[in-house]
């Protein structure tokens, strides 16, 4: 069974390829930005990340390896990461996805127009720069 826990600083340098395999962004990756890890009994298959600023936080890095993929783990990640925002008073959550809206959207998140981001979100480094243009931005109150 794949358990969800806090992560630990073995855990960064497979995140980091579950990412890059996955196409996702890692030029500011940092250990800071995991929220969660998903393990098998060997290694991490599965992570989401997060930046805060108060109130409103960016959810960053969801990953999923291929082979667990369409088996709900990365609805599992969504769910203890929104779990610990609320528990921190959390308002709203953020996301950039090039193509993962329709997952999203399943899990209660709306579409949004880039000009109404926060302006601690739109000062991350993924929103200005990692991400094209093209993202879909999207929100969620908690």
């Amino acid at each position: 069974m794949i358990g969800i826990r806090r992560p630990r600083a073995t855990d960064f340098a497979p995140i980091r390829q579950l990412l890059e395999d996955s196409r996702l962004p890692v030029d500011d990756f940092v250990l800071e930005h995991i929220a969660f890890v998903a393990r098998d009994d060997e290694r991490p298959v599965g992570a989401i990340g997060r930046e805060a600023f108060g109130e409103t936080w960016l959810l960053r890095s969801l990953v999923v390896s291929r082979e667990q993929r369409s088996r709900g783990l990365g609805a599992r990640l969504v769910a203890a990461l929104e779990a610990l925002a609320r528990e921190r008073g959390v308002a709203e959550m953020w996301l950039l996805t090039t193509d993962a809206d329709a997952f999203f959207a399943s899990l209660g998140y709306r579409r949004r127009d880039r000009d109404e981001a926060p302006e601690a979100v739109r000062g991350t480094a993924e929103f200005a720069e990692l991400c094209p243009a093209s993202a879909i931005l999207m929100s969620r109150s908690m």
